[in-house]
């Protein structure tokens, strides 16, 4: 399909959604609670991954995956969760989003399991080394955390892992059907006028 810019119909009213959508059962707005219980507790203990989104004041977005042993973000008490910024590429556009808007969305997974558990809140980074002390791992401190206080959790229904049979060992590309991450790398930085 090629598209030429072009569209017969802009859904522009929150009205236009619902009449096209419906309204949501009452049980999938009640599973929402505004608390780190001890089942979300429980949850974070086994999830290795959560992919942070977050936006800057102008209203860029950015998704990024963060990723430890199972249990790396932790509860500090039922309102606040803690996880540890690791050293990266030191673009750090998740923590200049942070400063600017300290409103995030978290979304954890459990390799295996279906559904994954959304957490939305607000964030604030420390450098308070009692705190990150606790974030050692594999003999390295982190120089920062995250302390999220949580305002929304609940789990999410399994339709999107379970339809995109991300599990389903089976179905996973060949190695050598992988997209080529150093091409795209530098095909990216050639664009920008770079070369290595």
């Amino acid at each position: 399909m090629q598209w030429n810019g072009k569209m017969k119909n802009r859904i522009t009213e929150p009205q236009q959604l619902r009449a096209l959508v419906g309204e949501p059962h009452e049980a999938v707005i009640k599973k929402s609670i505004d608390r780190v219980d001890e089942h979300v507790q429980g949850f974070l203990a086994k999830s290795p991954l959560f992919f942070l989104s977050t936006t800057d004041q102008r209203g860029w977005c950015d998704v990024s995956p963060r990723g430890d042993e199972p249990g790396f973000v932790k509860a500090l008490d039922e309102r606040h969760l803690i996880y540890p910024e690791r050293p990266g590429n030191r673009r750090i556009d998740s923590l200049l989003n942070l400063l600017d808007n300290p409103r995030l969305g978290m979304l954890f997974i459990i390799p295996g399991l279906q559904e994954v558990l959304r957490i939305n809140g607000r964030a604030t980074i420390t450098d308070d080394q009692e705190l990150i002390a606790a974030q050692t791992f594999s003999g390295k401190t982190p120089q920062l955390a995250v302390i999220v206080e949580a305002e929304e959790c609940f789990i999410h229904c399994p339709r999107a892992l379970k339809s995109a049979k991300v599990w389903a060992h089976e179905d996973w590309l060949a190695p050598e059907e992988h997209p080529s991450v150093q091409e795209m790398f530098r095909a990216h930085l050639a664009i920008n006028g770079m070369t290595l």
